[in-house]
């Protein structure tokens, strides 16, 4: 599904965000990042996403080579993936209902269906009665909920989550985790950004830790071994 081989990403001026790292996610697996602040966790979530280039190494998403990839072939690659930013990215003219509703429209399905998913994803992450309000209305922890429903809507393939809960009350966190688990028990391979040692703690998943940029822990071995 997810393959690194020594990928450095390096911005102009700057320390690597990315150090050499090497690193494989088997479909339908559920991984967490983790690290400090400033680790690389998001830099990693952007080259999946295809939303920046490697420096150098090479990055394999579904079987295809990234730095392969046309630029007009990446949204076409993005249909399968679903990603939630950690600045949300909603459409501020647009109404939350509509927000939920872009990849699935994107896609082309019904007006019918559309709604259909929609109202149901909205209930899902209790905003059913906030469909019609538009984002910058609503609280921080309202609009990360959006952006969850956003990209849990279209049954991706590919779930990507960079602090998915940071905005988050216990309750909602629990919710939100539950959506998450229950996208990778449909066979939704999930890679969660996070720095919350709570979330590692209590959903024992495989975890791989970066630091400075390299990848310097992977635990394999709560893969095995831990339940949900």
């Amino acid at each position: 599904m997810i393959q690194l081989y020594h990928v450095t990403k390096q911005y102009s001026g700057e320390a690597p965000a990315l150090r050499d790292v090497s690193l494989r996610v088997e479909k339908g697996e559920f991984v967490f990042i983790t690290g400090p602040s400033g680790a690389g966790k998001s830099t990693l979530i952007r080259l999946i996403f295809c939303a920046e280039s490697a420096t150098s190494g090479q990055l394999l998403v579904f079987g295809r080579n990234l730095a392969k990839v046309k630029p007009a072939q990446i949204p076409y690659l993005r249909r399968a993936i679903g990603v939630v930013f950690q600045d949300f990215k909603l459409l501020p003219d647009r109404t939350v209902a509509e927000n939920v509703a872009f990849p699935l429209e994107v896609r082309g399905l019904s007006a019918k269906e559309v709604r259909r998913k929609v109202q149901g994803m909205l209930r899902s992450v209790g905003l059913e009665l906030k469909g019609s309000k538009f984002p910058l209305s609503l609280s921080g922890g309202e609009q990360q909920r959006v952006a969850v429903a956003r990209a849990l809507v279209g049954e991706p393939a590919l779930l990507l989550a960079d602090e998915p809960t940071g905005n988050l009350d216990p309750e909602r966190t629990q919710e939100v985790m539950e959506l998450l688990h229950a996208a990778n028990a449909r066979g939704t391979t999930v890679v969660v950004a996070t720095h919350d040692r709570g979330l590692l703690e209590q959903y024992k998943k495989r975890i791989l830790a970066l630091e400075n940029g390299k990848l310097v822990s992977d635990g394999a071995q709560v893969r095995r071994s831990g339940t949900a």
